[in-house]
């Protein structure tokens, strides 16, 4: 699995490359398609009801999705390593801060591990439509509290300032990450986005919301990606705010087609952004993850639940949230 795992992150390199040889030359980018609205709320709803801070990191580390693959098979070599030693061993890694700041919630990072088609899609939506996307959170937001599922409890504070709705944990030392059908707890049934697959210990069978897991964070107060460094500014347009300033992604692997100049190739490599070429689609080199082809082929690797189950403290410690741990899933809906 290991071995595939890493083939997989390597040929999705290759097709990153052979995008940009493809596109680099263009005179001009043609006019990239959008996501629809109902598109973006299909595809944040597996996060919307998380706590701000945590939606802030797992988009910043969506548009890195090679990263969250290496972060994950780098976890599940170190399961020995525990609270401030994995911590400072973490902190050595070349990722994105933001796919550092996820080895605090290990089962977080792989459900983005495993549903990798997902996973690149939000990122790659998150670069490119970025206002869109909050607004499509702030949707589900609201679609989940007027069904009665998103409300404040003993593991977080839901408040409500204006049009927007904010979510924060109710203890300044421990995450809990709700469990949820993201298909249900809207109070309409949505379409599944193909090839999702549920991870236990996130999932929640029926349309209500319950806690688990809750994850210590005080460990990871004293690196500069921890908890306390990320945040949502949901106004003027929402953005992730990482160290009291916007959060600018520099990924390889997510094309930003609004900074994208034509020249060369060259030029596009090292462009804002890490661009690698104009596609002149809807998706950057992932955009099979989309439309058919190379990964929704692989989308198998969600049922194969690559990376297994995470158990053990990575967190810090766990805690039992008032709903009980309910494993959840595990078969395709």
């Amino acid at each position: 699995m290991k071995l595939f795992q890493q083939g997989m992150a390597l040929f999705l390199s290759w097709c990153l490359m052979l995008a940009g040889v493809q596109g680099g030359y263009a005179q001009a980018p043609a006019q990239a398609l959008q996501q629809s609205p109902q598109q973006l709320q299909q595809l944040v709803a597996p996060i919307a009801l998380y706590p701000d801070g945590l939606v802030a990191q797992i988009l910043a580390a969506a548009s890195y999705p090679d990263e969250v693959v290496e972060a994950e098979t780098w976890l599940q070599k170190h399961k020995n390593l525990t609270g401030d030693k994995l911590a400072k061993e973490v902190n050595k890694q070349h990722w994105d801060n933001s796919v550092k700041a996820l080895t605090q919630f290990p089962q977080v990072l792989a459900n983005m591990n495993q549903n990798l088609a997902w996973t690149s899609e939000l990122g790659d939506a998150y670069v490119n439509q970025q206002q869109n996307v909050t607004q499509a959170i702030q949707t589900m937001r609201q679609k989940a509290q007027q069904a009665g599922n998103l409300k404040t409890t003993p593991q977080e504070n839901v408040t409500t300032q204006g049009q927007t709705i904010v979510i924060q944990p109710a203890a300044p030392d421990v995450v809990y990450v709700p469990q949820y059908d993201p298909w249900l707890a809207y109070g309409y049934p949505l379409d599944a986005f193909p090839g999702w697959y549920p991870f236990p210990g996130l999932f929640l069978g029926g349309p209500g919301i319950a806690f688990g897991l809750g994850f210590g964070i005080g460990l990871y107060a004293g690196f500069g990606w921890g908890w306390h460094n990320w945040g949502y500014d949901w106004h003027g347009g929402g953005r992730v705010v990482y160290n009291h300033n916007t959060y600018i992604s520099h990924s390889r692997s997510i094309v930003n087609r609004s900074n994208f100049h034509a020249a060369s190739f060259n030029h596009s490599s090292n462009s804002h952004g890490g661009n690698f070429g104009a596609r002149g689609t809807h998706s950057s080199a992932f955009s099979g993850f989309n439309h058919g082809g190379f990964a929704r082929a692989s989308s198998f690797r969600g049922g194969s639940s690559f990376g297994g189950f995470h158990g053990g403290g990575f967190g810090g410690g766990f805690h039992g949230g008032g709903g009980g741990f309910h494993g959840g899933g595990g078969g395709r809906r």
